[in-house]
């Protein structure tokens, strides 16, 4: 995933935490350790943009029902439940799954508290990993528990990030998350702006997501939604917009004048019936769209692969085969993700001298057979599960199936006694 899009046939040859040599590598290469790819692909690691990984525990709790509802009614009881020892619990098994399927980076909202649980339990699993603590504090149908008083909530933010940017080997960073203009004052969002720009950080919220929660926005405010997140000085090239379904001409070309970043999530759009993003149209203006699962209660799945199949053919329904191509999706996969991310320069590509963020995707399937050119192959034809093993700073974290860091079986039946406990508390 270099900028030519170069197919390499070769060895790769990762030193410590970086990419040493692609192609024809030295013969002290073969001193290390070797992992034997031969047939497969070696592919940048996933980069999503968007994930709710305290709500891995909510699978299952909150299906087939509208966006508005489905948070009044599920998500934000279940967060409000959460302690502590739910948030590590929801965080390593969203990880594990994470990297089982190839992603190695991510950009996640958690909810309003305890969001240090969530940092501690990521820095155990390799994850590379930018956490936003959830900021609300206005809504109907709030949970007390979830709504702060907007200096309260981002003076926590700021301490999580003095905390926790550059922990675990420089693999965790904290970002602001302002949940989405329905349930945040316009007091926070220009708070949230003015921290942004004084402390550079990345500011990840949801936008433009169904007809719904627009016109909340518009009787509210006069304004649609993303020009609304304009007026109050958060439209920058650090904010990262989830969503983006109903995005006007006038939006889309702001968001392009801004650097704006949009967050795609295609499998989520399609189960919560929110409608289908303009991602040609958008890519088509210069605006970097990547992609994201979004949350396991709204998606069920943390998996790549599907999003990447779901982005190209949605937009071969809406405007004829071709208008996203396979290329394009891995691109938006990995390095566009990067971008988003402002992690370009050290992932996103399997370059020489960038971080050694790595998956090797098998494809000697049967679902995959004859074969075919890659990218293709890629997004049309493999799964999660074809993924042999995952590398993060050049320390693999999950190989043939299995994570390498904790046991699966007891990360299941610490989700499962979690998840019983959240869906009591909640009354579920």
């Amino acid at each position: 995933m270099n900028d030519a899009r170069d197919v390499v046939k070769g060895d790769v040859w990762i030193r410590e935490d970086r990419i040493a040599a692609v192609g024809v590598v030295p013969p002290e290469a073969a001193r290390g350790s070797v992992i034997d790819a031969a047939g497969a692909i070696v592919l940048p690691g996933f980069v999503q943009t968007h994930v709710h990984l305290c709500q891995t525990l909510f699978r299952g709790l909150a299906d087939d029902l509208p966006l508005l509802a489905w948070l009044r009614s599920r998500v934000w009881p279940l967060e409000a439940a959460h302690d502590e020892r739910t948030l590590a619990t929801a965080a390593r098994l969203a990880a594990a799954e994470l990297q089982l399927g190839g992603t190695t980076s991510v950009l996640t909202m958690e909810t309003v508290r305890g969001t240090d649980a969530v940092f501690d339990a990521l820095s155990r699993t390799g994850l590379r990993a930018t956490v936003g603590k959830c900021l609300m504090d206005l809504g109907d149908g709030v949970p007390a528990r979830l709504r702060e008083d907007a200096r309260s909530a981002l003076d926590e933010s700021l301490a999580l990030h003095r905390r926790w940017t550059g922990a675990a080997h420089g693999r965790l960073r904290a970002a602001l998350a302002p949940r989405f203009a329905v349930s945040c004052t316009r007091e926070l969002l220009e708070a949230a702006a003015a921290e942004s720009a004084a402390h550079e950080l990345l500011v990840h919220t949801h936008a433009s997501e169904q007809r719904d929660e627009i016109a909340l926005v518009r009787d509210r405010t006069g304004l649609d939604n993303l020009l609304y997140l304009e007026s109050v000085g958060l439209a920058t090239e650090r904010l990262c917009a989830a969503h983006c379904v109903w995005a006007t001409d006038a939006e889309q070309a702001m968001l392009a004048r801004r650097g704006v970043k949009v967050l795609h999530c295609p499998g989520s759009n399609l189960k919560l019936g929110s409608g289908i993003a303009p991602v040609p149209e958008m890519r088509s203006r210069g605006i970097s769209v990547s992609l994201g699962a979004d949350g396991a209660a709204c998606n069920n799945t943390l998996d790549m692969f599907q999003e990447m199949r779901l982005a190209a053919t949605l937009q071969a329904f809406r405007l004829g085969p071709g208008a996203l191509p396979a290329s394009d999706v891995v691109w938006m996969a990995t390095r566009e993700g990067a971008r988003a991310l402002g992690l370009a320069a050290e992932v996103g590509s399997i370059e020489v001298g960038k971080k050694a963020d790595a998956i090797i995707v098998g494809r000697d399937g049967l679902h995959q057979a004859p074969g075919g050119e890659p990218y293709g192959q890629l997004v049309y034809a493999t799964r999660a599960a074809d993924v042999r093993a995952t590398i993060v700073d050049g320390a693999v974290v999950a190989r043939d199936g299995q994570i390498v860091w904790d046991d699966a079986a007891r990360l299941r039946a610490d989700a499962e006694l979690a998840a019983r406990a959240l869906a009591s508390r909640a009354g579920l």
